[in-house]
């Protein structure tokens, strides 16, 4: 059965055959971007085994510990399971603890191995959003023999750079990557979590730039660590889109995992047109092949319950899509979009 009524075509085969197509296209286009694009990893809640916690991070990133002690983020680790809100949902849910349940840690707080067992050491983290850094870390900070984070040569920066996102790191020199870490949490893709234990079915009025930009803002790394510097509008133009193909990739997934058409399938349908809706919107504004693949992919897909592997394949292809995109894209040509990033008088 369909969740509402809408109008959609295809079926899974169609959108296997678009997987081939997108791929080949994405070969041909032979940029140097390239390896980092074929790198992809889906966003997933850091493994504990492989975290390294914020005590690893604040010797070259002081000024963003800093800013991130002070979000909702970094207090969700003292405050969420003391919230009236969190605790009849746990009650709901049968949850003994908030911080030791993987349904609650998934989105709200890091683990550590400790003694073979996986303790909560802060809420979402560093490597909540840039990924669990054991693998990655090391590479993440050589910049070279002699050479510092500002005098590494570019050659040795985009080899750095491609190789610690091979390991497994989100670097926001792929805005995509923290777009989806990001949409993420703030699409819930738990049915039970809506549907049984109350939780909301995510933030729905939640927009990369918007929420990114603001209290959360921690660019420090252009100026050494001395100045939490806005992004530039080539950036912003590039987030902005990104986000909307973040979301419509979360909102796909979180479609696909709907069993019933209650609260939980309902909502994650709605908000999945929605999403493509301002997708197509943007496609007809600006001429990008990413973009424009990633419609026509959405166009192929039906939104209804047992339709789960359609709407993750398709799910599969818009994210390696948006990191084409944001690898690809130089900010000038989206420019026409100005009017509808959000502008900082609307940054959170």
């Amino acid at each position: 059965m369909t969740f509402f009524k809408m109008k959609f075509f295809g079926s899974v085969a169609a959108v296997a055959g678009f997987v081939s197509a997108s791929m080949y296209m994405t070969a041909a286009e032979g940029s140097g971007s390239s390896e980092r694009i074929a790198r992809f990893h889906k966003a997933q809640p850091a493994d504990p085994s492989k975290v390294v916690s914020v005590d690893a991070c604040v010797k070259c990133h002081a000024a963003e510990i800093g800013v991130w002690k002070k979000t909702p983020h970094s207090l969700a680790f003292e405050e969420l399971h003391r919230l009236p809100e969190a605790k009849q949902i746990a009650e709901k849910m049968g949850i003994q603890s908030i911080k030791y349940d993987n349904r609650c840690v998934a989105c709200h707080y890091t683990q550590k191995m400790d003694q073979g067992q996986p303790l909560a050491i802060s809420g979402v983290s560093c490597e909540s959003c840039h990924g669990a850094a054991k693998d990655w870390v090391d590479t993440h900070h050589q910049y070279g023999d002699g050479a510092t984070r500002l005098t590494e040569s570019e050659a040795h920066r985009e080899q750095r750079v491609s190789t610690a996102i091979a390991a497994g790191m989100r670097n926001p020199e792929n805005v995509y990557l923290i777009a989806q870490s990001c949409y993420r949490c703030h699409t819930v893709q738990d049915e039970a979590l809506v549907n049984v234990g109350g939780h909301n079915a995510g933030s729905m009025d939640f927009e990369f730039v918007s929420w990114s930009q603001g209290t959360l803002r921690h660019n420090f790394v252009r100026s050494d660590g001395k100045l939490n510097e806005p992004s530039t509008k080539d950036r912003l133009r590039i987030m902005f889109v990104s986000g909307m193909m973040a979301e419509l990739e979360a909102c796909l997934r979180a479609t696909a995992a709907a069993t019933e058409a209650t609260n939980y399938g309902i909502n994650a349908a709605k908000r999945t047109a929605r999403a493509a809706a301002r997708l197509q919107s943007v496609a007809a504004k600006v001429d990008n092949l990413q973009i424009k693949q990633a419609v026509e992919v959405y166009s192929k897909v039906k939104l209804r319950l047992g339709n789960g592997a359609q709407l993750t394949a398709a799910a599969d292809i818009i994210a390696r899509l948006g990191v084409e995109f944001a690898a690809n894209s130089d900010g000038g040509s989206l420019q026409v979009l100005d009017p509808f990033v959000p502008k900082n008088d609307r940054w959170k």
